[in-house]
């Protein structure tokens, strides 16, 4: 199929339900508590969706730029509520990203690196070693009663040499939208290829499963709907690794890092993310470091709308960023973005099992992510060659070639 117009895109997708309550992404830039600076951020990303400013903003134009800030609102509001929820746990960093509390990671430092940290009063939490990956991360606790950001600002002066970083929260790409129920589909045949999964733990068995978080591996409604999804599109083994397990600051970098590491420690070399946050240095190499291992990393963009800040680990570069569409193709109006962006894949119009085993409505690019895993591993049983097979396979579907609304194409139809 051919697109439609793109002033009347806009109008088909207003008619999907759209995100009323905070979404689970939360990824934050340094935005303070006004609402000016979501203004701007608002008309930024109707910029980004066709048709939606010619000049002044017309009827649709104004609904899609009340849910894009809507969507913005959100974000603030559900960071808002983790941080007064969580004081002990969970602050700010120096982006205004939340991240956990009172402490900060240093790639590999030297001895005298170390020594001017003490010298601040900079106290040593631990040192782990990614062997799988190849990488050093020293944990240190932040001077007592300093707040995160100003730790960060003082320790990266201090060393400006340095990789310094917080531990800062990745959330579920899952949508609060109302979902709404597809009919069933058949279970696609089956994959030999094994894919890893970083996110909660589902409930129903998987080859491994390892946790990296208190209380990990905990059952979650999303972990467990993204293993049913992988499950329903082929895919019969699973690696799964829990970074979230059952405190208020899981889903953390160092987290997801280990995770990684452990996965490619077990010659996986398939694994999707569905959860989103911001930059970090630390995830950042993990994941290069994984990349030229032979691993394909697949990463949904999230669903705070297109005025959102990109969302990593789908922006890194490598990874297949993932985005989502409803039941007739149209792509979700809340979904994020990413620097690029690579395929889409259904989104809704879907069912998948919560942690108790029930078939549930699911809508978000959380459960785009692991339908196109599930492809990535068909293509690899079948020993073709990344991504040619992804994109002789994908429906192109938008202007012409490459775009900003489905990538390279739409994925796993069949997958519904």
């Amino acid at each position: 199929m051919r697109p439609i117009a793109p002033a009347l895109f806009c109008a088909l997708a207003l008619s999907a339900p759209l995100a009323t309550s905070a979404p689970a992404q939360v990824a934050l830039p340094g935005i303070g508590n006004t609402l000016d600076p979501l203004t701007d951020s608002a008309r930024r990303g109707l910029e980004r969706v066709p048709g939606a400013l010619d000049g002044t903003l017309d009827d649709v134009g104004a609904s899609v730029a009340q849910t894009v800030t809507t969507l913005a609102q959100a974000r603030l509001d559900r960071v808002a509520r983790l941080l007064r929820q969580n004081p002990t746990t969970v602050e700010r960093d120096l982006d205004g990203n939340p991240a956990r509390k009172g402490e900060l990671l240093v790639m590999a430092p030297d001895p005298a690196m170390l020594e001017t940290a003490r010298g601040l009063g900079f106290g040593m939490l631990g040192q782990e070693r990614l062997g799988a990956l190849d990488l050093d991360v020293t944990r240190l606790a932040v001077p007592t009663g300093m707040p995160l950001a100003r730790a960060q600002a003082m320790l990266s002066k201090a060393l400006p040499g340095a990789s310094i970083a917080s531990d800062v929260l990745h959330f579920p790409a899952a949508s609060s939208a109302p979902a709404r129920a597809g009919s069933g589909a058949p279970a696609l045949p089956p994959l030999q290829t094994t894919v890893g999964m970083i996110d909660g733990a589902p409930a129903q068995p998987v080859d491994a499963l390892q946790g990296f978080a208190p209380g990990a591996p905990a059952p979650s409604d999303h972990g467990s709907a993204v293993a049913g999804l992988l499950a329903r599109a082929g895919v019969r083994h699973v690696a799964a690794a829990d970074v979230y397990g059952r405190g208020p600051a899981g889903g953390n970098a160092l987290a997801i890092a280990r995770a990684i590491d452990w996965l490619i420690g077990r010659q996986v070399r398939v694994v999707t993310i569905s959860l989103v946050g911001p930059a970090n240095p630390v995830l950042g190499r993990a994941v290069a470091a994984a990349l030229r291992q032979g691993a394909v990393i697949v990463a949904a963009v999230g669903n705070d709308g297109p005025a959102a800040p990109p969302a990593y680990p789908a922006s890194y570069p490598g990874v297949l960023a993932v985005t989502a569409v409803d039941a007739r193709n149209r792509p979700l109006i809340e979904a994020g973005r990413a620097l690029h962006l690579d395929y889409a894949a259904p989104g809704a119009g879907m069912r998948a099992p919560d942690a108790r085993g029930r078939w549930v409505p699911v809508r978000g690019t959380s459960f785009a992510a692991p339908l196109v895993a599930a492809r990535v591993a068909a293509a690899r049983d079948a020993r073709a060659a990344l991504p040619q097979a992804l994109d002789r396979e994908a429906i192109d579907l938008g202007p012409r070639g490459p775009d900003a609304q489905y990538g390279r194409g739409l994925l796993c139809t069949i997958c519904r």
